[in-house]
């Protein structure tokens, strides 16, 4: 992604979009099924759970579904590295990878921040 996006939930959605747009150009391999049906799953769940997580019914709630986003992140950049693919791809995976990366940290310092707000232990 070349021009970031700071509104998070546009982020993650817009995210989420590109690893669609992505998956959309790969090869249909039986093991490229499975990582497709993982990638497209995780990279979906960062978004709705950010959503839900401005939606919590408190505090722990929220935490919780700050930590579903950050773990999803990861996730979403583990089955990018699995995914088979043409070298000419390669550095639309690594955008992506990259943007994975970036959400992950984004929610951590949320994550942070938070627990430090609030007092709660880790």
């Amino acid at each position: 992604m070349e021009n970031k996006v700071y509104d998070l939930e546009k982020r993650t959605w817009l995210f989420a979009l590109n690893v669609r747009q992505f998956v959309k150009k790969l090869q249909l391999t039986i093991p490229n099924r499975e990582d497709i049906k993982q990638v497209v799953r995780s990279s979906g769940s960062i978004g709705a759970n950010y959503i839900e997580a401005n939606e919590s019914l408190g505090d722990k709630d929220f935490l919780m579904k700050i930590k579903i986003c950050r773990k999803e992140a990861k996730e979403t950049a583990y089955w990018l590295s699995l995914i088979d693919m043409e070298e000419a791809l390669a550095n639309e995976r690594n955008g992506l990878t990259q943007e994975a990366t970036e959400l992950r940290k984004i929610f951590g310092a949320i994550l942070t921040k938070s627990q430090a707000k609030l007092n709660l232990d880790k």
